[in-house]
């Protein structure tokens, strides 16, 4: 690594400048050659003795220890944490004599040297997460309650977007998220955010997490270290000195719970001395500032909650880096175990649901390594087995595949999209004229509702028909692995779509999340009527099962029936029947019998994207086709899709017109039916997702638990029973949270 450029420093006066420039750089390449003793993406520290030059230009003897800090920052690299002022030479200006700081001796753009502090670090003499002795603890706590005391007036200008009012803890928190998803979230969005929304991190996680924080005491802002850990303190070798704090480049001004709750996780202190440490932080501070303790015991947990937040960007943004310095087996499983534990952190505060499991992880992590590597290196590492059901095809060659597999990993975030059951890339692959997109399916999906048909063979089916209904066409299907089996990366299925997004890919999909236009009702009426013109016997032989009404019941009771322990215990107290009553409730209606057609089976709003042309939508995701009554189609589509009255009278007319009538005989009395089931399987579906957490980060999904209180409430009244609903259910936050929301439209996706 060579010497960073090297401006004119600045050293308060005492250096002068003649020749400054010269054995200031000379000095600082020296530092940079030693090799790294200290420092993490932020810093990279090292402890040199003064050349003679530079000793005579500090007005200090040659041979004086001093630390040479040398900014790890690349252009490349995201930042990992928060900054309220980018200076730290200023700050440690205004705090020298007020606190035991080094002393800023010069500095310049990517570097700063700073008087060395002789003694041992605490890391070293005390590792991560063993516990501190009573003695040091005290020092600890007094160390903290000395920043506390120092007030805004001897600090740099705050950052305009700070609150007025410095004993807003509210909206001090509310500052750290938002300053959080800009200057973490923001910088390494193009490089990190597609993973991060691969891990199921929706891009306003952060923004949300501002928005939920609640009101909280007021407390008298202080000085903030911002970064106390187990490498930033020292133990001086001369034992009646205080501790010194190090590294003060994320210092701020604010409430002093925020610097405790970031000492309490970065310090790893054992579990059972959390409280121990907390009641010497209260006791030292109150001592000084008796109003900066108020509200401890109900506010510390916001601020830990934000800590976990935090961490969890700047956790995976450092696994994926060490990828990319070492990409083998064992770096790839050191990188999965801190990516997981940051992930179950973090998904409380973040409202994430379900965190990935270990394999699921590790596979997104092997294939952001493979990709963001050097080409040759990737090439190597990642490979593909086709499946023979579906051959080569002619616009898409092997070689196609190949560069879309290495290319998806490192995917940017407007072009990664997670739904419930599948992850699914957008590409642009050299030398093919149209995007692609890449499908994954979840390594675990905790989806209740059964597939029953082949995804590719229904594409494949629609497209040999040559219908006039706008779907994507299968491009590949296979399994990706790694080229060195000793990664452990294999049997990862994939299929290969068009992309029937926005051909500008800088746009995003457009969904019609508030219900259909009057002319994309008009044609995905006309789609669906193309559909039973398609011949469903190659991909569903048995396909029709008379009577539909019949089937369906039963597929609910047995979902119902197959629901975890916890989720029907809270459907039976919540007044929702179990399996047996539903049955017998299901079998006291009838449909008439119609003649069978090709179904979708999720017309969610996000399995439909607008286009500009005469088709108006295009139909995604089939995974959950079947073969059934075409007017279950149109019901549930209403019921998941915002319908306006309006709208669904234009398009039941339009449906009943367009098809044969033996498809819509005696709709008029059995659309009720269908819609009645479909509450009913509201219920239980989205209550087993608030129990188990799984799919909140599909938009679908989000939006259908929302509802929940308004979906439980139509569905018990449907019944005929009456609803016991509840506020909250001990035990279960996400269920508490959906029953005391304000009610709305929307259902089960």
């Amino acid at each position: 690594m060579g010497a960073p450029p090297v401006p004119r420093p600045t050293a308060g006066g005492h250096v002068g400048r003649v020749r400054t420039d010269t054995v200031v750089r000379e000095f600082v390449a020296r530092a940079v050659a030693a090799g790294r003793t200290r420092g993490g993406l932020r810093h990279r520290d090292r402890v040199l003795p003064l050349t003679e030059p530079l000793a005579g230009l500090l007005d200090r003897e040659p041979g004086t220890l001093v630390t040479v800090r040398v900014s790890g920052m690349d252009m490349d690299t995201a930042p990992v944490a928060v900054r309220t002022w980018h200076s730290e030479p200023e700050v440690l200006r205004a705090l020298r004599g007020v606190l035991p700081v080094p002393e800023c001796l010069v500095a310049g753009e990517g570097y700063a040297v700073h008087s060395h502090v002789d003694g041992d670090v605490l890391g070293d003499v005390c590792g991560s997460g063993k516990p501190v002795d009573a003695l040091l603890l005290r020092d600890l706590a007094q160390l903290l309650a000395s920043i506390v005391q120092v007030r805004g007036g001897v600090l740099p200008p705050l950052p305009s977007c700070w609150p007025d009012n410095h004993t807003d803890s509210q909206g001090f928190l509310r500052i750290l998220a938002r300053l959080a998803d800009d200057q973490i979230r923001g910088p390494g969005g193009h490089r990190y955010g597609g993973l991060f929304v691969a891990l199921g991190v929706p891009e306003g996680a952060l923004l949300r997490f501002a928005e939920r924080v609640p009101a909280m005491t007021r407390r008298p802002y202080g000085l903030l270290h911002g970064d106390l850990h187990r490498g930033n303190l020292v133990r001086p070798s001369a034992g009646d000195l205080p501790l010194h704090c190090l590294d003060w480049g994320l210092a701020g001004y604010g409430d002093p719970l925020h610097d405790l709750a970031v000492h309490l996780v970065r310090m790893r202190y054992p579990d059972h001395q959390w409280c121990e440490v907390v009641d010497a932080w209260a006791d030292a501070v109150h001592r000084v500032r008796p109003a900066a303790v108020a509200g401890l015991a109900k506010d510390l947990r916001h601020y830990l909650a934000f800590e976990y937040a935090r961490a969890l960007y700047a956790d995976v943004i450092r696994a994926v880096r060490s990828l990319e310095d070492s990409f083998d087996r064992r770096s790839l499983d050191e990188a999965t175990a801190v990516v997981r534990a940051a992930l179950c952190a973090a998904a409380e505060p973040l409202r994430l649901g379900r965190v990935p499991g270990r394999d699921e992880i590790r596979r997104i992590l092997f294939r952001r390594g493979a990709s963001a590597g050097a080409g040759a290196r990737a090439v190597r590492a990642l490979d593909w087995t086709p499946d023979q059901r579906v051959p080569e095809h002619p616009g898409f060659p092997h070689r196609a595949v190949a560069d879309a597999l290495f290319l998806e990993g490192a995917a940017p975030p407007g072009r990664v999209f997670k739904g419930a059951a599948h992850l699914n890339t957008v590409l642009q692959v050299p030398g093919t004229p149209f995007p692609v997109v890449v499908r994954r399916e979840a390594t675990v999906v905790l989806r209740r509702e059964r597939s029953f048909l082949s995804e590719h063979a229904v594409l494949r089916a629609i497209e040999r028909s040559g219908v006039p209904v706008a779907a994507p066409r299968v491009l590949a299907l296979g399994e990706s692995h790694a080229a060195d089996p000793g990664l452990r990366y294999w049997g990862d299925r994939f299929a290969v779509h068009t992309y029937e997004g926005a051909r500008d890919l800088g746009r995003r999909p457009d969904h019609p999340v508030h219900g259909l236009r009057p002319h994309e009702a008009d044609r995905l009426v006309d789609q669906l009527a193309a559909l039973t013109e398609v011949d469903h016997a190659p991909v569903d032989p048995v396909g029709g099962r008379p009577p539909f009404y019949d089937w369906l019941s039963e597929q609910l009771v047995l979902l119902v029936a197959g629901l975890p322990e916890e989720s029907q215990r809270l459907a039976r107290f919540l007044g929702l029947p179990d399996a047996p009553r539903l049955r017998e409730i299901l079998a006291r209606h009838h449909v008439a019998d119609r003649d069978p057609a090709l179904l979708h089976g999720d017309l969610n709003p996000w399995n439909l994207v607008r286009r500009d042309d005469h088709r108006a939508l295009t139909l995604i995701d089939w995974e959950m086709a079947l073969v059934g009554d075409p007017l279950y189609e149109l019901v549930r589509h209403m019921h998941l899709t915002p319908t306006r009255s309006e709208i669904r009278d234009r398009m039941f007319r339009r449906w009943d017109a367009r098809l044969p009538a033996r498809f819509t005989r005696n709709w008029r009395e059995d659309w009720r039916v269908y819609r009645w089931i479909e509450i009913v399987r509201s219920a239980y579906v989205d209550l087993d997702r608030l129990v188990t957490g799984a799919s909140l980060d599909a938009p679908n999904v989000r939006r259908a638990l929302d509802s929940y209180a308004m979906t439980l409430a139509a569905a018990t009244a449907s019944l005929g029973l009456s609803s016991r609903r509840r506020s909250g259910v001990r035990g279960s936050p996400r269920l508490t949270r959906a029953l005391v929301r304000p009610t709305g439209p929307g259902g089960a996706a």
